[in-house]
């Protein structure tokens, strides 16, 4: 076999049963986009070929053909997408496909999202973070009415400032029976996550564990990783137990169920992130699982899924291909016209490329210089963001900076005098936490970032009503994957932020990941595929083969 630049040996015999249609190799691309159906690559008469039909035996020594028989050199298998993934993760979440949408926070990842997500075979979370109670039990009343059992969860975010507010969620969330939540921003286990997941925990008749509340956890660390794999910590277990909010029985159990059966490992992403690179990140988790699968003995198995740069068939099969359970998409949902954001700020991130983007102070960490990656294209926040640090980390007080630099914050950024500001903040600060407004008063430096902090918490609920005059301030989480996503989908339907479905580019991303990993298989076959015959486009969701 030449053609093509391909010269290899047979791998065995193909007989076309029931004259099924055969291709000419150059129409390779229509074979592989038929995922349901495998790839032959034949020798017909001389002549490179490909067939979805037939049946193929594998051989180095194909022997002597028959009628009908004709040398077979490359075999790709049906890869529909529910066989994409790990099984018994679809089966323990309930999902027909192994893709989520991950948690925006402020409501960014919405109530539509999630519904949507749900009703294509997938998993959504509910954006939690930053939300107050009365707005996040709207938003479980909500779902639980219109999902019923279709599969959904929401957020559950490390609150190391205000710890009563997580344990006030998880309290939220166990009052209305959320099975399902996404850990993210821990940086140990706490006391409430603890009391989520071992809260019901019990024996069944057959003496099998069984936890009502599961976690995923998204993580970018090992060290996070290997307690969310482990077992709940002793200490905090005999803590809950004395506190009555636990059983001595479920206390007993939790020490062989891990903290999350299920871990994203969450690679250069938007908003927090460590930015780390996804190749070298999965592989280290993946091989924790396998060691803490063998330590604990567990009944049931833990996984691992990729987040962060997921936006292209090739970026989601080669998580597949690593191992990953799931993927986990972000950046890019929060372009669809479900998501919670405005349509300015959709039509920014749909111009967006891997470039615009940039990382910044963060609100929540902003003393300790912890940042998030956001847009930047059609904002100065990142610019702004990072003025205020450099001023805070260099002053002990905001009347110790420098004229000019304070005249700027104040104009500029604040758009009030510093003053002005901090009764405002005191105000806030009065229903929320007294302590706060004393211990500034007592320390100008802690004063000045609880004013400089506003801003920062401020310009990320900006962009979610488009206030006009503070487009410039607008705090976008995003990560360089919006920028790969755009390139993917210029020139076809999906290059709109409006016309962008999260559910429907989901589907896409895994079929173009089904296709990706069959060429894959029969390039490593030795066959030169024609690399312009082989890409995938999107299609709308009407116009997709069987699935």
């Amino acid at each position: 076999m030449t053609e093509y630049g391909n010269e290899i040996m047979a791998a065995g015999r193909w007989t076309n049963e029931k004259n099924g249609q055969i291709r000419e190799f150059n129409e390779i691309g229509k074979s592989l986009k038929k995922i349901s159906k495998p790839v032959y690559i034949v020798d017909i008469n001389g002549k490179t070929c490909c067939s979805s039909h037939g049946t193929a035996v594998i051989s180095t020594l194909p022997g002597k053909l028959k009628d009908n028989e004709y040398p077979l050199y490359a075999f790709a298998p049906a890869l529909p997408l529910k066989s994409l993934g790990d099984n018994g993760f679809k089966k323990r979440h309930n999902l027909k496909y192994p893709y989520i949408a991950g948690a925006m926070a402020n409501g960014i990842s919405s109530v539509k999202m999630v519904k949507a997500m749900a009703e294509n075979g997938m998993l959504g979370f509910f954006g939690a973070g930053g939300l107050a109670l009365e707005k996040v039990e709207s938003a479980v009343v909500r779902l639980k009415n219109d999902l019923g059992s279709l599969p959904f969860g929401f957020n559950l975010i490390h609150s190391p400032g205000t710890p009563g507010l997580e344990m006030a969620i998880v309290n939220l969330y166990l009052k209305h029976g959320i099975k399902l939540v996404s850990a993210a921003a821990f940086m140990s286990m706490t006391p409430a996550l603890v009391y989520y997941r071992l809260k019901g925990i019990h024996v069944d008749s057959r003496g099998e564990i069984k936890t009502p509340n599961q976690i995923i956890a998204k993580v970018s660390r090992i060290e996070l990783a290997k307690k969310f794999f482990s077992p709940a910590p002793a200490k905090i277990v005999s803590a809950l137990v004395q506190q009555n909010l636990i059983s001595e029985k479920e206390a007993q159990l939790s020490q062989y169920i891990p903290m999350a059966q299920d871990l994203t490992a969450e690679a250069d992403s938007g908003g927090h992130t460590d930015n780390r690179p996804a190749l070298a990140l999965l592989p280290t988790m993946l091989l924790l699982k396998d060691q803490l699968n063998e330590k604990y003995k567990y009944q049931h198995h833990l996984c691992a899924g990729l987040a962060g740069g997921i936006a292209t068939p090739e970026s989601a099969a080669a998580g597949f291909n690593m191992g990953a359970a799931y993927i986990l998409t972000g950046s890019i949902n929060q372009s669809c016209i479900e998501s919670g954001t405005s349509n300015h700020v959709k039509k920014l991130l749909a111009q967006a490329e891997q470039a615009d983007v940039a990382m910044a102070p963060s609100a929540d960490m902003f003393e300790i210089g912890a940042k998030v990656q956001v847009l930047k294209r059609g904002t100065l926040f990142p610019v702004k963001a990072e003025k205020l640090y450099r001023a805070y980390s260099t002053a002990v007080s905001f009347e110790s900076i420098e004229e000019n630099i304070k005249k700027e914050i104040e104009e500029k950024i604040l758009k009030a005098e510093f003053e002005e500001k901090w009764q405002e903040i005191k105000a806030f600060f009065r229903k929320k936490n007294i302590k706060e407004i004393q211990r500034a008063e007592n320390d100008p430096k802690h004063k000045m970032a609880l004013v400089f902090r506003s801003y920062l918490g401020l310009s990320s609920k900006w962009p979610l009503t488009d206030e006009k005059d503070r487009r410039m301030d607008f705090q976008i989480w995003c990560g360089p994957a919006m920028g790969a996503f755009n390139q993917w989908v210029k020139g076809t339907f999906l290059e709109k932020a409006e016309n962008r479905k999260v559910a429907e580019i989901g589907l896409n991303l895994l079929i173009g990941a089904s296709i990706c990993t069959r060429a894959s298989w029969l390039r490593n076959q030795g066959i030169n595929l024609p690399w312009d015959k082989t890409g995938y486009s999107p299609v709308e969701q009407k116009y997709m083969q069987e699935l």
